[in-house]
């Protein structure tokens, strides 16, 4: 591995023309990490990436490797690889070729590039196929062909764009655990671009949500997707409903919305003023269906009526309707469905533990 993996971006943009792509963005991602950037098409991810990389030029601002500033370097200086979304295989090359192809550049000798690219096809367990061309392979020994090429080199920091996106499901989560074994293995920095959102919790350290070229929210799997800061970040990550009322009461132990038997209690959140509309999530897991609320459920309850149940195997997804028309979704183990099961036009209460409420900046 060459040098420090550490990435730092100083208010990092990017321009084209009157376009700004990536806007004035401050990143840490600390040495050996596993890092997802994700986010919605156009959100500026794989411009960031390209600007790591050196494949873009950055209009604005500072990108630091290491300890070394690299704003100016070309990719070749920057101690970095990329896997590029299509792999880029060489077709007239075998993979033995292809994965030295990068020592070959740096001028090492053909039987050390031999050797350690032996040692590279072995780590990616593609030994077997060295003599192969590329069309010979399957989606997912290209893409271990592609990533043994890009390691080679030993890079302080691995840029991924997008590199699961071309594999069906099955062969994907094979080669998700596949990436996050080598770069443990390794200890090498890793920077994935990804719209899966899925993907970036499985394989993060960091998730990096982005919009608009902006930086939403940055944090471990667990505090974006339990702790989204916003809606577009709650309804992108996936799995939790959103509800909002009018704050009633406020003090130091907890917010109330509303007033009655539908009012929601949200516990230990007090920075709320009366008449201020919030908003909050409550995972799809953590909502319950019965009959009626029990006590300890109290100011986390609303009267539904179920309008889809969708097998999905481990899963049973219910989506139920509110009397003003607001769909919510609850996930249920198929365990807990059969003991509990509903149909469609059936009605109840939904209701959770207020403490499972998470309020929206």
């Amino acid at each position: 591995m060459k040098g420090n993996g550490a990435i730092e971006l100083i208010a990092v943009s990017k321009h084209y023309g009157s376009t700004i792509a990536v806007k004035s963005i401050n990143l840490k991602i600390p040495a050996g990490a596993y890092c997802c950037l994700i986010g919605p098409s156009g959100c500026g991810k794989t411009t960031t990436l390209r600007m790591i990389a050196g494949h873009e030029v950055i209009s604005e601002g500072d990108l630091l490797i290491g300890n070394r500033n690299v704003t100016e370097l070309p990719p070749v200086k920057r101690g970095t690889a990329m896997m590029f979304q299509n792999y880029a295989l060489f077709p007239h090359m075998t993979c033995m070729e292809n994965v030295a192809f990068g020592l070959r550049m740096q001028g090492v000798a053909a039987p050390e590039r031999t050797e350690r690219a032996k040692e590279m096809l072995a780590r990616v367990h593609m030994e077997k196929f060295a003599d192969r061309k590329p069309d010979q392979l399957s989606g997912g020994q290209q893409q271990r062909i592609a990533l043994a090429r890009a390691l080679i080199t030993q890079p302080s920091v691995l840029l991924l764009d997008e590199p699961l996106s071309a594999l069906d499901p099955f062969l994907r989560a094979r080669m998700r655990d596949e990436l996050r074994r080598l770069q443990q293995e390794l200890g090498i920095t890793f920077v994935h671009v990804t719209h899966a959102q899925d993907e970036a919790l499985a394989l993060s350290d960091i998730v990096v949500v982005m919009e608009d070229g902006v930086i939403r929210q940055q944090g471990t799997p667990e505090e974006i997707f339990n702790k989204p800061r916003s809606r577009f970040i709650a309804n992108f990550m996936g799995g939790q409903n959103i509800f909002k009322g009018t704050v009633s009461e406020s003090s130091p132990a907890g917010t109330l919305l509303g007033r009655g038997p539908d009012s929601f209690l949200l516990p230990g959140y007090g920075n709320a003023t009366t008449g201020e509309d919030l908003e909050f999530t409550i995972r799809t897991d953590l909502i319950s269906l019965g009959e009626q609320a029990p006590g300890d459920a109290k100011n986390g309850q609303i009267p539904v009526e179920i309008t889809t149940v969708e097998y999905l195997g481990l899963w049973v997804r219910i989506v139920a309707t509110t009397d003003d028309g607001k769909e919510i979704t609850l996930m249920k183990t198929e365990s807990e469905f059969r003991q509990a099961p509903v149909r469609r036009k059936e009605k109840f209460i939904a209701y959770w533990k207020p403490e499972h409420a998470h309020v929206l900046a």
